[in-house]
This record gives structure tokens, sequence and C-alpha cells, in this order.
């Protein structure tokens, strides 16, 4: 039982570990308008998908020019540890392309207890000023 607690207690501090992470991140990350003059906005819609769910779940994520410039989204598998969906790519190539739209899948990059990580399915639109 207390090797069972022991474990608990590692995965908690670091899961309180990689949100500061995250949180020191996003600080640093600086504003949408400072990295994307041109960009007015940018609309993520996603569906997750993870095993042992038998729906998927929708969800959209908007950026406005005094957003935050951290495109990274969480896994919603709530063992993982620095998991999540890395959108800084994608999203900085289409920029550069003056892309207004785009679709595709990723897969969770996070470790954790359980292999049940969420994938997603998104579609990402930009408007530009």
């Amino acid at each position: 039982m207390e090797g069972a607690l022991s474990f608990w207690r590692i995965m908690n501090n670091r899961k309180n570990a990689a949100r500061t992470e995250r949180l020191q991140q996003r600080v640093q990350a600086g504003f949408v308008s400072a990295h994307f003059p041109e960009v007015k906005s940018i609309v993520i819609s996603m569906m997750y998908n993870q095993s042992g769910i038998a729906k998927s779940l929708p969800r959209t994520v908007n950026f406005s020019p005094d957003s935050s410039a951290f495109f990274r989204i969480d896994c919603l598998n709530k063992d993982c540890v620095d998991g999540g969906f890395d959108l800084s790519q994608v999203l900085s190539s289409m920029i550069r392309n003056r892309r207004e739209a785009a679709k595709g899948q990723l897969s969770c990059e996070g470790n954790g207890a359980s292999a049940d990580h969420s994938d997603i399915v998104y579609k990402v639109a930009i408007k530009y000023a």
C-alpha cells in the first residue's frame, strides 16, 4: 500500500511541476501581436479522441492579438505528464505562408501512468488584418 501511495505522490509532484512549467512558458511566450502582428484571430476547433471514451469531445480555442502566443493544448488524460498537442509549428507555417485554413491530426506527446492519451483532429482558421 505504501508503494502505491509513494507512486501517486511522485506523479502528483510531476504533474504540479509540469503545470508550473507550462504557466512559465505561457508567460515567456509573449503575445500573439508581438510575434504575428498581421494576425487578427486564430480559431482552433478540435475533436478529442481517447481510448476508453466512446464519444469524441469537441473543443474550440480562440486566440486574439492580446492572447499568449503559447500554442500547446493539454491532453485529456488526467495521468498525463508533460503531454499535450503542440500546434506552434502548424500555426507558424500557416502564418509564414499566409494560409487561412488547415486541418490535421496530432497525438499526445506526453507520458504518464496510463497509455490512454488523447489524439485530436483539428481545424485551424486564421484571419489576417
